[in-house]
Order: structure tokens, then C-alpha cells, then sequence
């Protein structure tokens, strides 16, 4: 903090005691309110009661003129030295900008035409200690303006409209499968075993029950057990945690909307996404076009549609449904300059993935699905009946960036086991991302699920797109950040898991 900002809140702080010295409570729990600022500018003439923050502050002497806002709009307040007790005028030195103000009085406009409020009484509502920063010069750091969102709300409007707008695509989705039948249901965030997608973890430790818990990568799994229980449409739209790299695309904590459905495919889920997003774009925003970074995107159904290897073959030349065995690919992935390591690719079909991610995914614009992916990348997804090296699962991309995950869901049990095991293959080569067993998840797959297919759309890039922001933490009101003077010493080293001792207990164990 500086010197500056020190010198003011020492002063702010003596105001606060002089307040109390008149037992006057800065902090009350009540206040008056009879109409948000919104509605008190068209009662000229009219008494109104209004509350809010005190934004500005001018004039001299007799009169003084100040800035009230509340959510809804601001509005000019007028104090007059003859239409206040000599008390309530002086209880202005006491006042800052920052401070919440109850006001009372008539509304008029000023010869200038600037609608105000002559306050006939006012009461302090919550005394702040630390000023707001400067409009022009103040909370321009980004990271700043993330670790103190609430700041740069208060401070930059244009920021308060992204989250607005957020709230409004959340809604839309949610009204919008409601409207389809769909059951919103709520998911486990702490599970023993966590699935449902390739992601590395965040554990912890329960002290009560002595057992580790992972925070959840998917709601996927839990989803699917509901609908061997009898549910035929279910969704929930949840936090998800991965614990990764952050990036201007990427924060371990984020939002998805996750669906599964009895009795459809995954074609079918191509096109609810498309009319879901279409419809969740255009109640926001009022069009499906958007201009992001410059470039239209036009949300608009249908999509465009490739497979996977359509797709590769597109931006690269390379024809991947002639390549006949690994050498071949390998020789592929060299001339490609991929980066084998990062992936552990050790089939075609991973290689063909590799390719898609790294030479063809960045390319994609406007909304475009692509489907059939190689079976060694989808653990939960159903084989395609014309060739079963690939499976019927399908992502969308748009600005160059995958948007959902989606597919077919694998219900024989028998393949899901031997899917797992070919997991645990991976896992042994060095996939931190491997796919876990659960095997209370193949027992309810034993008892039976009908055909069924899931979507698993990212609500964060969504928000981005249509708001235009180049980093995901832009539409995330309190994105993860390093803590100030550097990571925290405690001790937790390597994978970053929470590793928490045990307590002990003195009761015997009946």
C-alpha cells in the first residue's frame, strides 16, 4: 500500500471515530429505500428515497453537490446549507467518496438540465476506510484487476456487462433443456475415484472417513449412474477442477454444462449443441453473429461438419485413412514435427490426434464439428460400426479452440473393463492423464444402461467468444492466481496434491 493511500485511510480512520463520538453507527443494519435510482429519475417533482455509493463530489461552501449510483443508474444529489440542520450540513466534512449514503428528498433538474435529487435528509449507510482508486490511473494491472475483481467492477462497467452477459448464457442453457425435458440434478464435487475425463487431479485427504478424495474432472460418470437408475434426461452444470497449466485458455477451476440422454446418439447431440448454443448466443446478445478479436463468428445452425481425419487431411495434405501401420505414422509425425513426447504416441490413431491438435485445431473459426476420433483417445465412448479404429465421439471448435466434448457413451461393460486396462497401459508409460478403473462405475454399467449419449460443452470459452475477451480469467470472476510474494511454503512439493496428516483419535474403535 502506499504512502499515499496510507496518509488517506489515516484520515478516513479519524473521520470514523469522530462519527462514533456522535453516536452516530457507521455501519447500520437498516436503511430507507423506497425506489432504485432508475425509477427516482423520472419522478421529477416527486419525494424519493434512494440509497448507493457516493461516486463524486463537488462544490463549495453552501451548497454541495455529490454522485450517488446503485446497481441501476446514477443520479446527481444536491446538499443545500438552508434545507439541512446545521448539524446534517456539517456531518458532510465527514463524508467521502466511496462511502454508502441513505437520501431523501425531491427530485428537480438544474438549469444545466442534470436531474438531482435535493436532499432534504440523509443517513450515513457504511463508512469506507480505503479510498477507490483513480478513474484514469488507478486498477490498470491486470493482474491487479483480477486479484481485486470486485475494484474493477466498481471501476470499469464494460467489465460488470461481460458477467452479465454470463449469467444470461448460463440461464438460456439451462431454460433451454428444461424446455427439452431435462432434470437438473446435482453430482458429487469430492469423489474416490475421479473419471470422466483425461485430466490430471487435485486430492485431498478426509480426516473422519481415513481415505483419499479427488476433486472432480467430470460429472460424467455420476451422470451415467443416474441413468441406469431410471432417469432418461439429466444435467447439471457444474465446477470442474484440473489440476494443469493456466493459460490465457485454460484455469484449473471452470465451468461446464454436462447432459446425458437415453435412446440417442451422438449425431443427435451434434445437433442440440448447435441449436442450444445458437439459442443461448441470440437471448444474450440478441443475434447469433458475434465480432471476436476483429473476426465475425456466426453461431447460426447448422454447423460445419468434418471427421477427424476429413479435417487433418484438409490443412495438411495427409490422407491418415491410407496410413496402414506405426512406422508409417511415425514417418508422418516427423514430417509433421510433432511433438510425440508430450502425447506418448504410440498408435496411429494417437498420432492422427496429435496432428489434429497441433496443426489443424488453431485453424478452426467458425463453429465446426468434428467427429470420429481414434478409440485409443476416447476410453467412454462407443466404437463406430463402420470402423472401429475410431469411435463416435465429437468436439466443436470455434476461434480456434475446443469447446465441448461429446459423444456415443460405451455401455458394455465388458469393453469398458478391457478400456481401463488399456488405461492403466498408458498410465505405466508415463500419462498423467490417464483415464482411473472404477469399478463401482462397471458394476452399474453390468446392471445395464440404455444406449445414451452426453455433451460437455465449456460454458468459459462460450462467454469469451461472445464477449470478446482474449483470456479466459476475463470471464471468470475469480480466476486462480499465484498468491502475492510467490507461491505459498507449505511444504507441497511435486504433483501439488493437498496432503493432509491424519488426526488421531482417543476413541476405540467399535
Amino acid at each position: 500500500m502506499s504512502k499515499i493511500v496510507d496518509t488517506l485511510k489515516k484520515t478516513r480512520l479519524e473521520k470514523l471515530e469522530k462519527i462514533k463520538k456522535l453516536e452516530i453507527d457507521p455501519y447500520p443494519a437498516r436503511c430507507l429505500r423506497k425506489e432504485i435510482i432508475f425509477e427516482a429519475r423520472k419522478k421529477t417533482n416527486k419525494e424519493v428515497a434512494v440509497v448507493g455509493r457516493l461516486v463524486a463530489w463537488r462544490g463549495h461552501g453552501k451548497i454541495q453537490f455529490a454522485d450517488l449510483i446503485d446497481e441501476s443508474e446514477k443520479i446527481q444529489i444536491v446538499f443545500k446549507a438552508d434545507e439541512l440542520s446545521s448539524e446534517k450540513f456539517d456531518f458532510l466534512k465527514l463524508l467521502d467518496i466511496g462511502d454508502f449514503l441513505a437520501v431523501q428528498g425531491k427530485v428537480f433538474k438544474t438549469k444545466a438540465g442534470e436531474i438531482s435529487v435535493l436532499t432534504k435528509d440523509f443517513q450515513l449507510l457504511t463508512k469506507s476506510i480505503l479510498p477507490l482508486p483513480d478513474k484514469w490511473y488507478g486498477l490498470k494491472d491486470l493482474e491487479e484487476r483480477y486479484r481485486k475483481r470486485y475494484l474493477d467492477i466498481l471501476m470499469n462497467p464494460e467489465v460488470k456487462k461481460v458477467f452479465e452477459a454470463r449469467s444470461k448464457i448460463v440461464a438460456a442453457m439451462r431454460e433451454f433443456l428444461i424446455r427439452k425435458g431435462y432434470i437438473e440434478v446435482e453430482t458429487p464435487i469430492l469423489q474416490p475415484i475421479y473419471g470422466g475425463g483425461l485430466a490430471r487431479p487435485f486430492k485431498t485427504y478426509h480426516n473422519a472417513l481415513g481415505i483419499p478424495l479427488y476433486m472432480r474432472v467430470s460429472t460424467e460418470l455420476y451422470l451415467k449412474r443416474l441413468i441406469v437408475a431410471g432417469f432418461e434426461k439429466v444435467f447439471e452444470i457444474a465446477k470442474v477442477f484440473r489440476n494443469e497449466g493456466i493459460d490465457k485458455n485454460h484455469n484449473p477451476e471452470f465451468t461446464m454444462l454436462e447432459t446425458m440422454e437415453a435412446y440417442v446418439d451422438y449425431k443427435y447431440n451434434m445437433r442440440l449443441v448447435e441449436e442450444m448454443t445458437e439459442y443461448a448466443v441470440k437471448r444474450t446478445i440478441g443475434s447469433t453473429k458475434v465480432n471476436y478479436q476483429g473476426r465475425e463468428i456466426d453461431f447460426k445452425a447448422p454447423w460445419k461438419r468434418m471427421t477427424m481425419i476429413e479435417a487433418v487431411k484438409k490443412f495438411t495434405g495427409i490422407d491418415f485413412a491410407r496410413v496402414k501401420n506405426l512406422k508409417e505414422a511415425l514417418g508422418i509425425a516427423e514430417k509433421l514435427d510433432l511433438e510425440l513426447e508430450k502425447y506418448h504416441k504410440s498408435s496411429v490413431g494417437l498420432i492422427l490426434a496429435a496432428a489434429f491438435e497441433e496443426k489443424v485445431e488453431a485453424k478452426l473459426v467458425q463453429p465446426t464439428i468434428i467427429y470420429d476420433f481414434p478409440v485409443e483417445t476416447s476410453p467412454l465412448a462407443k466404437k463406430c460400426e463402420e470402423d472401429q479404429r475410431y469411435v463416435e465421439r465429437w468436439e466443436h471448435f470455434i476461434a480456434g479452440m475446443e469447446c465441448s466434448n461429446n459423444y456415443s457413451e460405451l455401455n458394455d461393460p465388458i469393453e469398458l473393463s478391457q478400456r481401463f486396462k488399456d488405461e492403466r497401459k498408458k498410465e505405466r508409460l508415463g500419462d498423467t492423464e490417464a483415464h482411473q478403473t472404477d469399478t463401482d462405475f462397471i458394476e452399474s454399467m453390468e446392471y445395464g444402461m440404455p444406449p445414451t449419449s452426453g455433451i460437455g460443452p465449456g460454458i468459459d470459452r462460450l462467454v469469451m467468444i461472445v464477449s470478446s475477451s482474449n483470456n479466459l480469467r476475463d470471464v471468470i470472476l475469480f480466476p486462480t492466481l499465484r498468491p502475492l510474494g510467490g507461491p505459498i511454503d507449505d511444504g507441497v512439493r511435486g504433483d501439488m496434491e493437498t496432503r493432509v496428516v491424519p488426526e488421531k483419535s482417543t476413541k476405540k474403535e467399535i
